[in-house]
């Protein structure tokens, strides 16, 4: 069985399609973002990046949430409405980096972590790239 159809059975996924360029797009309404990142780094899975999406009408963002597997990419979006999804970093280091630029350009917390004082723009507040936020 592959990494695939693992993931389908294990978590109950009902929807997954694989779009024109060859990545393979899960549904993840009902996932456990901490879950499954556990999952894919047991399964030696590779994590690639998180690439965040403002939704319309402040309605939050969309974070996708990209793997690799055995040269196939894997693309898991989350949900923040809130403005704020768990980390991974404790079980990922590679989120690290990302997790952090995220927070800084949209002001997204990453529940569970601690922030550094900001790295791209020592001194100001989190989510100048396209909102104040009030700190």
């Amino acid at each position: 069985m592959n990494l695939v159809n693992d993931l389908l059975a294990h978590f109950q996924i009902a929807d997954v399609s694989l779009d024109e360029s060859g990545v393979t797009r899960f549904t993840t309404a009902n996932l456990d973002l901490r879950e499954l990142t556990t999952f894919l780094r047991r399964a030696g899975a590779r994590f690639v990046t998180i690439t965040a999406i403002e939704l319309p009408q402040d309605e939050g963002f969309c974070l996708e949430y990209v793997w690799d597997s055995e040269g196939r990419l894997l693309d898991f979006p989350f949900c923040a409405a809130a403005g704020t999804i768990p980390s991974i970093f404790d079980i990922c280091e590679a989120a690290d980096w990302i997790e952090r630029e995220i927070h800084e350009q949209y002001a997204i917390d990453f529940a569970g972590r601690e922030y550094e004082p900001l790295l791209l723009r020592a001194g100001e507040r989190a989510g100048v790239n396209l909102r104040e936020v009030a700190r």
